[in-house]
């Protein structure tokens, strides 16, 4: 492949006639009613004339004329997923806020919860492919918090409208292909072919060349079903993706420095804060998102899961002098004037920022929108 999914995910920056009959796999199907207006197909003559020529080269490509009439016969040119793509905002966040968000307190929780619901699947999975159980769950978590934010998006409309309107036209171009190459084989149907804007899907967000590649039919049903309730086809892939990229059975992934962990490099990606030790099966993890953050979210998630304790160190104040618990301290704060600031962690985002303006307009103090020490002594 010449993007492989840690490329594709990096510049996104966390779906034959036999697909059409028998016994289909247990997912909820999508209608175009239950998304936005501009995620459902729109008219586009230039598109229309792209997938007409399109067909013949999927034809020319070993696609069977009965897959591509299935597949293309409620696709449709979604105008929301080039604006996505096109406006994509690369939002640079610390690690004390990307640990903050990834490794929630609900999230640790859910995780356990989905670790104990699937325990013998996920040992199972660990004995096949040798791949730490708990770092597959934390990916799933991750990806799609166990399973619940899989994707809604017909997956042949979103790569079509990328391939024929997108930044990336070679790339979605082959996704389209892959895509439809699922379908011929019978994995799953039209209908059941969803996942995220940019064509990511299932429970651990495989693009279909990635999936092509390393899914498994775990279960034995003669499917490789990522996007049905039962996540083990998919867990199973996400394992057989990390065990063919190299991951070495009974090494851990690192550890934060000083605590006793494997030996390896060092490294500190926020200045002045935690610092980790990290092995050959932290890069591993990076095949699947190639981001220090992402490994290191998955690694301590998967630790948090397994019931390992919170870090020990600390991360120092923002560069608005405020520390973690500074900044819990006033989005509590807020909230309690009746403020809709999303989760409490730490973590300013836009509704934060929405209630700190508002507050400073009704305080008759300059509008910032900005979370400082002024902002939390005015609100105690």
């Amino acid at each position: 492949m010449n993007m492989n999914r840690r490329h594709f995910l990096a510049t996104c920056a966390t779906l034959s006639m036999a697909a059409c009959a028998g016994n289909a796999p247990t997912a909820q199907l999508i209608t175009a009613q239950d998304l936005p207006a501009d995620l459902r197909p729109a008219q586009n003559a230039g598109f229309i004339d792209w997938v007409a020529r399109f067909k013949s080269r999927a034809g020319s490509a070993g696609i069977s004329s009965a897959t591509i009439d299935a597949a293309f016969a409620d696709a449709g040119y979604l105008r929301g997923v080039v604006a996505r793509d096109g406006s994509q905002i690369q939002t640079r966040r610390t690690l004390e806020e990307y640990l903050s968000i990834a490794t929630s307190d609900e999230r640790i929780r859910k995780g356990r919860a989905a670790f104990s619901r699937h325990a013998t699947t996920f040992s199972a999975i660990e004995t096949q492919y040798g791949v730490d159980a708990y770092i597959v769950a934390a990916i799933w978590g991750m990806e799609s918090q166990y399973g619940e934010k899989r994707g809604q998006i017909p997956v042949i409309s979103a790569t079509a409208t990328l391939a024929f309107d997108g930044r990336r036209g070679n790339f979605y171009e082959s996704q389209l292909l892959a895509a439809l190459r699922i379908l011929q084989r019978g994995d799953t149907t039209p209908a059941q072919l969803v996942g995220s804007w940019a064509g990511a899907m299932g429970h651990t967000q495989f693009i279909p060349t990635s999936y092509q590649a390393f899914a498994v039919d775990f279960t034995g049903d003669g499917r490789r079903d990522i996007w049905g309730d039962d996540p083990a086809d998919a867990l199973a892939s996400t394992a057989s993706y990390l065990a063919r990229n190299g991951w070495r059975s009974g090494l851990k992934w690192g550890a934060e420095a000083g605590t006793d962990g494997p030996s390896g490099r060092t490294i500190q990606p926020q200045s002045g804060g935690v610092r980790f030790t990290v092995t050959r099966n932290f890069d591993v993890v990076k095949t699947y998102n190639n981001s220090d953050l992402y490994a290191l979210g998955v690694g301590y998630l998967a630790d948090r899961i397994a019931g390992a304790g919170p870090l020990q160190g600390s991360f120092p104040p923002d560069a608005n002098g405020l520390t973690r618990t500074d900044r819990i301290d006033l989005q509590r704060r807020l909230a309690a004037r009746g403020y809709d600031i999303g989760t409490i962690d730490g973590v300013v985002g836009a509704k934060t920022e929405a209630a700190i303006r508002d507050f400073q307009r009704r305080q008759r103090l300059a509008v910032t929108g900005i979370a400082t020490a002024d902002v939390l002594v005015a609100l105690r």
